[in-house]
């Protein structure tokens, strides 16, 4: 019995052709982009007022790339329609805001300006290199995303705990699950507003009893930064705790009994075989956890607004000041766009090296 193989011969012709519709249709984007940009940065008068035109110009270029992908590729091209939508979308609603972000942080734009938005070029990252504030932020960041270490020791303690054999272990794991349940705003008013309020909070009257005499969690720089970090691990603790938690419940058990049964101390049987394990499951929890400190604003935004002197910022607080209080757009959507790409370099560089540490570990 012979099976025929049916090939969808495309001739030279058509591939030209659908190379040909897909190149128009690309051309014609860039275009009205191109001439859109010019037009609001003042270069020229050929424009509209809307980015209108722009909008056309991309369902048209969406429907160019669906005939060129049928035209080259065939029964292919047609599979590839399912995908092209997706595609689209991602485009509209990633790549082009960021893009005409970019195009935000090169204009003058202050809303309380009758002047409009005018074209700036650079001048607003030379603004920002010679902020002081902003590297101020960025550098309560470095503390911010360090003390994630310690957040994790912490969360890998508390799953060690709740996975033993301990009495009421399912009403401890709610329990230690409540902080993640409350919104970071509400933490900020029960907690940073009103328990540790150092005239009449619980946690001030608590200080003075031990023999602080002026418990200002807020006041001093070092003390309100370390206040900030406690209200955040407090509130994001857990997230890590249960991931670690369900990563000890995956664990094969045989493995952990034959560690007993060759005599192994319980840290010897965490350090050589629980740890090891854990890696993959730790890592992940660690990244997603620096991600999130990455964009930590609303707490200090509610407890400090920044104070004392700057010392609580983080860059995404800043960039919200900037906004709000200033109505400088243009600006801060230039402070915003750096630290996008200071973000995915580090993020970048910090899954580089622990993929290489964990290749060498192992």
């Amino acid at each position: 019995m012979t099976l025929e193989v049916v090939t969808d011969e495309i001739s030279t012709a058509r591939r030209n052709a659908g190379r040909l519709v897909i190149a128009a249709g690309s051309l014609l984007l860039v275009a009205a982009f191109a001439m859109q940009i010019l037009y609001k940065s003042g270069t020229t008068t050929l424009g509209y007022e809307t980015w209108r035109v722009v909008l056309y110009a991309y369902v048209a270029w969406g429907i160019a790339l669906g005939i060129g992908q049928v035209l080259m590729r065939g029964e292919a091209g047609w599979r590839a329609l399912f995908i092209l939508p997706a595609v689209l979308f991602t485009v509209a609603m990633v790549i082009f805001p960021t893009l005409f972000g970019f195009y935000i942080a090169m204009t003058d734009w202050n809303l309380s300006s009758f002047s409009g938005r005018k074209f700036n070029g650079l001048a607003n990252l030379w603004q920002m290199l010679a902020d002081p504030y902003y590297r101020n932020a960025l550098l309560n960041m470095v503390f911010y995303v360090l003390a994630v270490l310690v957040e994790y020791i912490v969360a890998f303690g508390l799953a060690l705990l709740l996975n033993a054999q301990i009495r009421a272990r399912k009403f401890f794991r709610v329990v230690f699950l409540l902080p993640l349940m409350l919104s970071p705003v509400a933490v900020s008013w029960m907690i940073g507003k009103s328990l540790m309020e150092y005239r009449f909070g619980p946690a001030a009257k608590l200080a003075r009893w031990l023999g602080w005499d002026t418990p200002a969690f807020f006041a001093t720089p070092e003390i309100a930064r370390l206040s900030i970090m406690l209200l955040d691990a407090w509130t994001f603790i857990p997230f890590m705790m249960i991931m670690l938690l369900a990563g000890l419940q995956a664990l094969p058990k045989d493995v952990m009994e034959a560690a007993h049964v060759d005599g192994a101390t319980p840290w010897q049987a965490f350090w050589g075989v629980t740890f090891p394990l854990m890696l993959p499951v730790s890592i992940t929890a660690v990244i997603l956890r620096i991600i999130f400190k990455l964009k930590l604003a609303d707490i200090v935004i509610n407890v400090t607004s920044g104070g004392p002197g700057g010392a609580t910022d983080t860059v995404t607080s800043f960039i919200f000041r900037e906004y709000r209080d200033r109505s400088n757009v243009g600006y801060g959507t230039m402070l915003a766009m750096v630290y996008l790409i200071l973000i995915i370099v580090f993020i970048t560089l910090l899954l580089k090296f622990v993929s290489r540490w964990t290749r060498d570990v192992n």
